[in-house]
């Protein structure tokens, strides 16, 4: 496999990508998948993982098959991939090169649980099953035509196997080894709020291009004038509402929310040891002290909410967060250093239908929360400002923080 990186591409431009772009690409994530396996070999000999760490947790070397099989399984034993989104999921598919990849590595048949359970094939099957798919892939990609519905599972693959690689950093995170493959985090100048002024926005993605099922249909929506924060909420905003005895009173918290400090047993967010004045934290397996200016991350859905009601604020709606990112860039809104929560549940957008892929945002409409931006671990080709990552209201594993808007 060529080791190289491809030159960063704006994600917007990614998902209109034609072959040549494409290709490119998915070499490039391929590559990354490869040195993230090297990566977390050497930290966890054998990929073992210890029992207490394994909850919410995908085993990694089935996390490295499954992005093999998902690649094959939508692309070349995939018959109807010409189809794009029409294409039926349910449709007979060729083998695998792989005989036994559907019992090991497809979702819908191998539960989170089974997963830490079923024997797996030795790391050198693997490295070689990814390079054999991505061959395929590329053969095949070169006989496509260049429109979207031919090119449509190419991008989906490209855009799940760049998601799983912030995966693996969350994962390093969580598990606690420096893969020495992170850019480093940086600060964000301070800004007061901004203010917009009421106007009407096309929410979702237009047709064109790559999109995720649960980014259409596109609808028009007014929005009333609203103030939203410029960056992030930072540390120092945080330890505010933490020396405050913000985890110390229910009046800040939602039932469901307090019901998750009671239990975790909080008083800060994940991975910091102290927010006196100061914040240390774990970061990659190191205590470091962050500075104050720094965006908070590693925070909930429900302490973002907390947060929010202690300041009389309150999280933004996805179609504010969409208004500001785009609206907003000239007047010094910025996005892109943490996932950022917005405040409704996910839902779908008025008529709504589901993608080949067609357990991918259904299973989680109405349990999960949305967030929006990206994170420093995030690939440039993902940070799209239309893009929705959805998440468990209790997950503070991934890079997450949030911005607030005036009552």
């Amino acid at each position: 496999m060529l080791d190289f990186e491809a030159p960063p591409i704006e994600s917007s431009q990614m998902r209109r990508a034609g072959r040549e772009l494409l290709s490119l690409a998915l070499m490039d994530t391929r590559n990354h998948s490869l040195r993230w396996m090297s990566a977390i070999e050497a930290a966890l000999p054998g990929f073992a993982v210890t029992e207490n760490l394994r909850e919410g947790l995908n085993p990694p070397l089935w996390s490295l098959g499954h992005l093999a099989w998902f690649q094959e399984h939508w692309i070349s034993r995939n018959v109807q991939r010409q189809r794009g989104t029409q294409a039926d999921p349910t449709a007979l598919r060729l083998a695998s090169i792989e005989p036994q990849a559907d019992r090991l590595f497809d979702p819908s048949v191998v539960s989170p649980s089974l997963r830490w359970r079923i024997e797996l094939p030795e790391p050198q099957a693997i490295r070689q099953y990814l390079a054999d798919t991505l061959e395929t892939t590329l053969e095949l990609l070169d006989h496509a035509t260049e429109d979207d519905d031919a090119l449509y599972f190419f991008r989906l693959a490209l855009c799940h196997e760049d998601a799983q690689l912030e995966a693996f950093a969350e994962l390093a995170q969580t598990l606690g080894f420096d893969p020495g493959l992170l850019p480093m985090i940086g600060t964000l100048a301070s800004r007061p709020p901004v203010l917009f002024p009421a106007t009407r926005w096309l929410l979702g993605s237009p047709p064109g291009g790559f999109a995720f099922d649960n980014e259409q249909p596109a609808h028009e929506h007014s929005v009333p004038e609203f103030e939203i924060d410029a960056q992030p909420i930072t540390w120092g905003q945080y330890c505010e509402f933490v020396e405050d005895g913000g985890y110390d009173e229910e009046r800040h918290w939602s039932p469901e929310g307090w019901a998750w400090v009671q239990r975790e047993g909080r008083r800060t967010p994940r991975h910091v040891d102290q927010m006196r004045q100061s914040v240390l934290m774990q970061r990659f397996g190191k205590m470091t002290r962050v500075p104050m200016s720094q965006s908070a991350m590693h925070v909930s859905w429900y302490e973002a909410d907390a947060w929010c009601r202690w300041a009389e604020r309150r999280l933004p709606t996805e179609l504010e967060w969409e208004v500001a990112a785009h609206q907003g860039v000239s007047r010094g809104v910025r996005f892109g250093q943490v996932w950022e929560w917005t405040a409704g549940s996910f839902r779908p957008y008025p008529g709504f239908v589901p993608g080949p892929d067609a357990q991918y945002s259904q299973a989680a409409f109405g349990s999960h929360k949305v967030l929006r931006g990206g994170s420093f671990a995030t690939h440039e080709r993902m940070r799209n400002a239309k893009h929705r990552r959805f998440l468990l209201p209790e997950r503070d594993d991934a890079f997450s923080g949030f911005r607030s808007v005036s009552l």
